[in-house]
């Protein structure tokens, strides 16, 4: 019997006699996306992970997972992968069966048993309650109580439900303080929501503040996430009010001012029962910081802090004050899952950052002033001292990049400050002003000094359905918490010293849209962030990285120069903070040149381990001898037209793209097949021609059997393989395609071959003839 044999004999009626019923049991249910891959501009996804079954004690509660192995294997054989799946899903109770026993692990004792039956769903909920604590019928109550699910609602994922859950549970316990840490883009504000609406809903909480630091996320998640609540939902802005029931407002603006008068104090300090902090780590913790303060007057209210990035000495207040988070989800496991979008990244340093600038004894800015001598890096530069020309060169890099891409790929660029925004996005207008006649807002800056008119932008690029603005300049305003699903490239032109703003950073790109075939992103970094990649804590590696060098222009001068990646995080710096601490006036220097001085291009393998473009070549040959150990057995398969698909198919979900690795060897009119021979197997190295021209040579009495017409016919075909490649010959419709088609219909060219399968013939020993053992008589 087969394993769907014994799901369908005997798990189901077994799961039956224990009492579960059919809306308790998720039958062949896949709980991820499954792990997106990219092979150079293509892309596929991994299968998800799926298990057998999911068991439900309430629909909004899953409680245990079950795997099943055909009835003549043993009954615990599935164990292991049930309580893998148990883990990633934060149940206790993981089961293996093979139709008859049925294995057991229980995670509240620590036992493995072999039971006749499965428990019923009363039982494992006593286990379950006993275990977390929960006995009144009020908090059982209150804790199982559903999810929002009303029209057009999204159901939650798998991690969404884990953290929704646990917080619930923690605050029934009366536990006053709450951390969960969640990646960007995996949902914390439909998360807060989900909790929000369970404990609001259950009476257990009356009046919410949903506290944040910039007014997109406060307007973000009113509007648009929390709208179930109707007039129930206010926003704090110039005084307060006490007739809704759930608020929102910025700290900023509902904390002290400089005479001491402050929007909260005009509410108790038992007024709200429950207070959510979104992107915690941003407002500071420090016991004398507005956040903080806010908090402590609301002391009795239960405090659940919303943050995207571990513990790090940047934000280790956040995690003083709200404790350890109830609940993780990284990064990294959001890349794997398939819910957020694999990245690669393009490092370009400009000469004056690789080197240094120093300028002459005496050099004056544009304005007469005196440029004090020394070196200047690239912290200096738009703090210090501001390069025009380094400006316009990274615009001009970055706009050939574009042109080689997608020029309307929607792109954000961070820049030191809002003055350099301007003058990037002055520079790139310039750029592109063949594109800014038709499109004159195909480039704008969306900062604060832009007031109504940045957010109006901003509303645009959000818009999947707005092709312009493509390009944003900015400076903090949209480091976080700014949903853009179809932003494609991420561009760092500032340096960044801390890992908590890098990783936010990073999360503009990190949400898909397949909608719009966004499944995967890119960034370019002009000053040197990405080091960060090296910190060892940092959880969600590159997919693909790389370094070129460019002239004062902006142009590329030679192909991307692959270099070790040995370099440490810069030291951090202390932020400036305090209205007192002004930062000083740069200096403006307009004459100094500047060249793009390398780019180097990182990536992951499929497999999730580090992979640099330098190794790719290694990387392929270990994969083909994985799959092919002999070059007679790449040969033999290779001449085949649907066997030599199935091993285009099995590189590409190894990673490995025929056109990306031509690229990298700088060998793009290689037969696919020698590549892979060279890189494999040390063969020698030949062009499509020189296939080309051997069969026209050493196949010449096959060609005599034909008329002149064919044979012309022939080498029209060895023609085309030799501009194109071999799929020309697999191509149905290559006879329609000139100089082909100018010698007649398909059915006439047929003719000259004595009919359409004499002709499929002819296609398929030209394939065989190009790859024969003969054609290279050195290979080994």
């Amino acid at each position: 019997m087969t394993e769907a044999d014994t799901c369908r004999r005997y798990v189901v009626p077994k799961l039956h006699s224990a009492n579960w019923s059919d809306d308790q049991i998720i039958e062949q249910k896949y709980f991820t996306d499954g792990r997106i891959v990219t092979t150079g501009e293509k892309h596929f996804r991994r299968p998800g992970k799926k298990a057998d079954y999911i068991l439900r004690y309430r629909p909004d509660f899953t409680i245990a997972v079950i795997e099943a192995k055909a009835a003549f294997k043993k009954p615990g054989d599935g164990l292991q992968q049930a309580m893998d799946y148990a883990e990633i899903l934060g149940l206790k109770f993981a089961y293996s069966t093979n139709g008859h026993a049925v294995v057991e692990h229980d995670y509240t004792t620590g036992k493995q048993s072999v039971l006749d039956d499965f428990p019923s769903p009363d039982e494992l909920w006593a286990r379950l309650k006993n275990k977390i604590g929960l006995t009144g019928e009020k908090d059982i109550r209150d804790f199982l109580f559903p999810f929002y699910r009303g029209t057009g609602a999204m159901t939650p994922r798998y991690y969404q439900e884990i953290a929704i859950n646990r917080t619930v549970e923690t605050v029934v316990k009366e536990k006053k303080r709450i951390l969960i840490c969640m990646a960007t883009g995996t949902g914390k504000t439909f998360v807060a929501f989900q909790i929000i609406w369970k404990l609001w809903k259950t009476g257990r909480i009356k009046k919410v503040l949903y506290l944040a630091d910039m007014n997109i996320l406060a307007d973000q998640a009113k509007d648009r996430t929390f709208y179930p609540f109707g007039d129930a939902l206010h926003k704090i802005q110039k005084r307060s009010v006490k007739s809704r029931e759930i608020y929102f407002g910025l700290y900023q603006a509902i904390g002290e001012n400089e005479q001491g008068a402050a929007i909260y104090k005009e509410y108790s300090p038992d007024y709200f029962d429950l207070i959510v902090v979104d992107e915690c780590h941003r407002g500071s913790a420090r016991d004398d910081s507005k956040w903080r303060r806010i908090l402590e007057y609301f002391n009795s209210a239960y405090q659940i802090g919303m943050t995207a990035t571990p513990k790090r000495d940047d934000n280790v207040d956040t995690y003083g004050y709200f404790g350890n988070p109830i609940y993780t989800y990284s990064l990294r496991q959001g890349i794997e899952d398939g819910f957020l979008a694999p990245y690669r990244v393009i490092r370009v340093v400009p000469s004056v950052d690789a080197a240094g600038w120093v300028p002459n004894q005496g050099q004056l800015d544009r304005f007469g002033r005196e440029v004090p001598y020394g070196m200047y890096e690239t912290k200096d530069f738009e703090r210090v001292v501001s390069l025009l020309l380094r400006t316009e060169a990274v615009a001009k890099h970055l706009t050939e990049y574009l042109k080689k891409t997608d020029r309307f790929a929607k792109t954000m660029v961070f820049c030191v400050d809002q003055e350099h925004a301007e003058d990037m996005r002055l520079a790139l207008n310039n750029a592109n002003n063949d594109l800014t006649v038709k499109y004159p807002h195909y480039v704008a800056r969306v900062v604060s000094d832009e007031g109504k008119y940045g957010r109006k932008f901003l509303g645009d690029f959000q818009d999947p359905e707005k092709g312009t603005p493509v390009i944003l300049t900015t400076s903090q305003m949209l480091t976080t918490g700014v949903d853009a699903p179809t932003c494609r490239n991420v561009v760092l032109f500032k340096p960044i010293n801390s890992m908590v703003q890098f990783k936010q950073i990073i999360g503009r790109g990190t949400r898909l849209f397949p909608d719009k075939d966004k499944l995967w992103f890119t960034i370019i970094d002009y000053a040197g962030a990405t080091r960060l990649f090296t910190d060892p804590e940092f959880d969600g590696f590159p997919e693909f990285m790389t370094q070129e060098e460019m002239d004062a222009q902006g142009n590329q001068t030679k192909p991307p120069e692959v270099i070790e990646d040995n370099t440490e995080p810069p030291e951090e710096e202390p932020e400036v903070v305090g209205p007192e601490e002004v930062e000083p006036r740069k200096l403006y220097v307009d004459d100094v040149p500047v060249e793009i001085a390398h780019e180097v291009v990182y990536q992951l393998d499929p497999d999730g381990h580090r992979l640099k473009t330098w190794k790719f070549a290694d990387y392929t040959r270990e994969k083909v001898r994985e799959l092919y150990p002999s070059a007679n057995e790449l040969r033999s398969r290779w001449t085949k037209t649907a066997e030599r698909e199935q091993i285009i198919e099995a590189l590409e979900k190894k990673g490995i793209s025929l056109k990306e690795l031509a690229e990298v060897t700088g060998q793009p009119d290689a037969d696919p097949f020698d590549l892979l021979m060279n890189v494999a197997f040390n063969a020698p190295l030949r062009t499509r021609r020189e296939r080309a021209d051997y069969v026209k040579k050493a196949k010449k009495s096959y060609f005599d059997e034909y008329g002149p017409n064919a044979r012309e016919i022939i080498m029209m075909l060895l023609d085309k393989y030799t501009d194109f490649g071999v799929t020309q010959l697999t191509d149905p419709n290559i006879l329609q395609i000139p100089p082909i088609s100018q010698k007649g219909s398909p059915f006439e060219i047929a003719k000259l071959f004595g009919g359409i399968e004499k002709l499929r013939k002819v296609l398929s020993d030209l394939q065989r003839f190009l790859y024969e053992p003969l054609a290279l008589p050195d290979f080994r």
